[in-house]
């Protein structure tokens, strides 16, 4: 039989239980690899902890979590207008990581929403500073101008631009157009200028085997009865003779009659 005494021993036992089990398991904080937890005590900032295992005072310190992973943010599109005055539509892609969970947590209410609208500010500025022709050509310079830009100002709070990429660049469908234009008139140019070349090339050729028949006439006749067998193959009649002359009319001959012979064949 338990006694009154042991009965509230028992129930000052359970009710202290029940009130430091929470309070001791409200003191004990787990961070994984990748978080730090900034600590603050009676609202003064402490430092850093984490990863593992650590205590916290219940109720008189207070811990926020911070990721150092790195995060991305997508950058809605922005309508800019070039340095040339073309409109166009950019969007982007901002990399980057929390290097000091204390001052990201301390200089900036929402770093995430500060980098976010700082990119477009700085997107906007960028390529409105460039022509169009340097935005579609040199993208790896325009991002590397605009990731040192975020990363000086975003210095101060933390954080660190890993990479800035350009998603896409939308054109007017007028430009579209007018490039195309443009492309497919370099094309047709460089195509005249290769034609032009390939004549100029074969005339310089036909010009040196010119020169060397009449330095060495017996390679122009080896020439002509090479052309009589190319006729041949077509079942012309061919007479040969010595006179170059006479074999042209001979030539002409021949093939007016077996034009005529086939003809009656038929």
């Amino acid at each position: 039989m338990f006694t009154i005494v042991d009965i509230s021993t028992i129930t000052l036992i359970l009710a202290t239980l029940f009130i430091v089990l929470p309070l001791l398991a409200s003191s004990i904080k787990v961070l994984k690899e990748y978080e730090r937890g900034v600590l603050f005590r009676l609202g003064r900032l402490v430092g850093a902890r984490g990863p593992g295992l650590f205590f916290v005072i219940p109720f008189v310190d207070s811990i926020a979590k911070v990721d150092l992973r790195i995060m991305t943010i997508d950058v809605p599109k922005q309508e800019i207008i070039t340095r040339d005055n073309v409109s166009v539509k950019v969007d982007a892609v901002i990399y980057f990581r929390v290097d000091d969970p204390i001052k990201a947590v301390t200089k900036v209410t929402n770093y995430m929403y500060a980098v976010s609208l700082l990119a477009q500010t700085v997107l906007r500025d960028v390529v409105g500073q460039v022509e169009l022709d340097d935005l579609l050509t040199k993208r790896d310079e325009i991002n590397k101008r605009i990731q040192g830009i975020i990363d000086e100002l975003t210095g101060p709070w933390g954080i660190k631009v890993v990479s800035v990429t350009l998603k896409s660049v939308e054109l007017p469908e007028s430009m579209v157009r007018a490039m195309a234009t443009q492309a497919e008139a370099e094309r047709l140019r460089r195509a005249r200028i290769i034609q032009a070349e390939a004549e100029r090339q074969a005339a310089r050729i036909l010009s040196e085997a010119a020169q060397t028949y009449e330095e060495n006439p017996k390679a122009l006749r080896l020439r002509e009865l090479q052309t009589l067998v190319e006729i041949a193959r077509e079942k012309n009649l061919i007479i040969v003779t010595e006179s170059s002359s006479v074999v042209g009319a001979s030539i002409s001959a021949a093939a007016a009659v077996t034009r005529q012979t086939t003809q009656a064949g038929k």
